[in-house]
């Protein structure tokens, strides 16, 4: 049974409409539940919390009024997350380190007493399509968090100044709540500041965003992904307790991760996944789902789902030939 101030508190908060103060109340009372081992509880209330689409919305809207701005939300997709850690395919030193950065998070009661911090920020780095936007939702389902992801159209502004106002408006948001904040082609953001070639507003935007980073609390995990980590300025690489290369899959990976949508699609690809893997190898994840992803839709159509041989052969002679980008000299964003 939880503690009865607890429950009186979160009684409070409802009846009076504070919809920051109830998910205060509520994320104390679901930590309390989790300490004392009733995980299967914890999880419900978790998932009975980020379920309400309502809710998400005046939270957001009470922000924004407060701040006497444009809603939050304009500068944010939120998600609830769905993929789990193990339904990826990563090297165990990457899984060894996530792990412990969720641990620390699910006991950071336990750290607070000891004067320690858990932490909460990770850069992703490595080429497109290698899964650092899945990995950020799938921390954010281990953590039983939702996951919001920055949206760069509304963030970025033309006016002198504007961008770093609405970048403080988002942080300010975000430290409101535990969650996961994503920010995507972080490179948009944090540049280095010594290339010549940028604006003094671009500068100005990156010490902002150092200073606001520095001023995120504990609860709210930031992971940043990066295409061209070799842009972001210095002293935004100092800001990262975790940093993470996502490099092309191996063909083990990719004969793993092959398997493991054979399994969830409960189609037989009539190949051995090694062999598939083999023929294509070099590419990312992405790619190698959105292959797999059409010879599922095929078998399916065609009702081969239990030998799926041929359309399998079929597929990857097409893949073969597909047509490939030009290159023109620059880089993949």
């Amino acid at each position: 049974m939880a503690q009865a101030d607890t429950l009186v508190e979160l009684v409070k908060a409802a009846s009076s409409g504070d919809q920051q103060l109830f998910r205060r109340v509520a994320e104390s009372l679901i930590q309390e539940e989790r300490n004392k081992g009733h995980r299967i509880l914890a999880d419900r209330l978790v998932k009975s919390l980020q379920s309400s689409p309502s809710f998400q919305q005046r939270a957001a809207e009470s922000k924004a009024a407060s701040n006497g701005g444009a809603a939050t939300n304009d500068l944010i997709f939120e998600i609830t997350p769905q993929r789990t850690l193990d339904s990826l395919v990563l090297a165990d030193k990457i899984r060894a380190q996530l792990d412990e950065m969720i641990e620390e998070q699910h006991r950071v009661e336990l750290l607070h007493a000891h004067n320690l911090s858990p932490r909460h920020r990770v850069l992703l780095a490595g080429p497109p399509g290698n899964g650092k936007t899945t990995l950020a939702e799938a921390l954010a389902t281990e953590l039983m968090v939702p996951l919001i992801v920055v949206r760069y159209e509304t963030l970025i502004g033309s006016y002198l100044g504007e961008t770093s106002a609405r970048l403080k408006k988002l942080i300010d948001y975000a430290k409101t709540r535990r969650c996961v904040l994503f920010f995507d082609e972080f490179e948009t953001l944090g540049k280095e500041r010594g290339d010549t070639h940028e604006t003094g507003e671009i500068k100005r935007v990156v010490s902002s965003l150092l200073l606001l980073m520095d001023e995120l609390p504990d609860y709210v995990v930031v992971v940043a992904a990066s295409n061209h980590p070799e842009l972001l300025d210095r002293a935004v690489w100092r800001r990262f307790q975790l940093r993470i290369e996502l490099p092309t899959p191996t063909r083990a990976q990719l004969s793993q991760f092959i398997d493991s949508i054979g399994v969830h699609s409960q189609v037989s690809f009539g190949l051995a996944a090694e062999s598939i893997a083999k023929c294509l190898l070099g590419l990312n994840f992405s790619e190698v789902e959105e292959f797999c992803l059409s010879v599922v839709r095929r078998a399916v159509l065609d009702h081969k789902v239990d030998d799926a041989r041929a359309i399998t052969k079929l597929k990857l002679e097409q893949w073969r030939n597909r047509l490939m980008p030009v290159s023109t000299g620059s880089q993949d964003s």
